[in-house]
């Protein structure tokens, strides 16, 4: 499956449309030449291995206490530092984020997470590399 976005519930955005068109051709072209017995050299990639899921403050009740910070909203994959801002309570008060390193927050105040209690899913940015690869089918 590919999921392309950030895009809203119910909508179809033509700017996403066409990147997720272009993803699914890429894979068919790979798919076409590792089949014709093309070799693919080394390569490094760089990932985003998820680390855990971040829920909003809640009360005793399980009532949501705060809302993503407005320096959060709409930073998805951008580094998340010791000490920046997470979330805002209803009183305004700034909850910012604890850890002892760097995070690449994603998915952050989808309204599809809200049920399942997840504020945003905390990663972490690491590199893959891969061997050479030829189909060993001719």
């Amino acid at each position: 499956g590919v999921e392309v976005g950030p895009q809203p519930q119910g909508v179809v955005r033509a700017d996403i449309l066409d990147k997720m068109r272009k993803i699914v051709k890429h894979g068919l072209d790979f798919v076409q030449l590792f089949n014709e017995g093309r070799e693919f050299p080394p390569c490094t990639i760089e990932v985003f291995k998820i680390m855990e899921k971040v829920d909003y403050p809640r009360n005793k009740n399980d009532e949501v206490i705060a809302i993503i910070h407005p320096k959060l909203q709409d930073q998805d994959w951008q580094p998340l530092n010791n000490g920046d801002p997470l979330f805002l309570t209803l009183d305004g008060e700034v909850i910012a984020y604890k850890g002892d390193c760097t995070v690449y927050p994603t998915f952050i105040n989808e309204a599809a997470y809200y049920e399942k209690k997840q504020a945003f899913v905390k990663t972490m940015k690491m590199k893959l590399t891969a061997k050479h690869i030829r189909s060993s089918v001719l």
